[in-house]
């Protein structure tokens, strides 16, 4: 199987990968209105995109106040510890950017997944877009001594 490539990017710059990505798992497949998958954060942020045999199979991003999000792998790729290596590149970019609270609004399912790197869940669980969520933090994302992935 061949390797998983992470390469950090902007919205100026890959905007058309990184939508076509989020249209496939957001829109298409969690039926997310299209009207509010690109928002205002989208140019602000630094963007993620995993690649596979030349192939970009996934997203992410994190604004410039930690907030991880937009994260999607298309679905026949996922299993591959891909998400992982996007959600890993993401808390170093935090890291980098010297933030000193990474955090997250993740949907209920993902929970456990987001929980593996160090995330806690808080507060009660509401809706976003038609899917339960629920606000995740992971403190002293500046330390490192939080939220290895192994």
């Amino acid at each position: 199987m061949a390797s998983v490539s992470i390469r950090t990017t902007s919205f100026a710059v890959d905007a058309e990968l990184i939508y076509s990505i989020r249209e496939i798992v957001f829109i298409n497949e969690q039926r997310v209105p299209a009207d509010i998958e690109i928002d205002e954060f989208d140019p602000v942020c630094q963007h993620v995109l995993a690649w596979r045999d030349d192939v970009a199979v996934g997203t992410g991003r994190i604004t410039p106040d930690g907030r991880i999000g937009r994260m999607a792998v298309i679905a026949e790729y996922r299993g591959q510890g891909i998400g992982r290596a996007i959600l890993t590149a993401l808390m170093q970019l935090g890291r980098d950017m010297g933030v000193d609270r990474l955090y997250l609004s993740a949907q209920c399912q993902a929970i456990p997944f987001y929980e593996q790197a160090g995330f806690a869940a808080s507060g009660p669980v509401y809706d976003d877009a038609g899917i339960d969520h629920r606000l995740m933090t992971l403190p002293s994302a500046t330390d490192g001594s939080d939220g290895e992935l192994e």
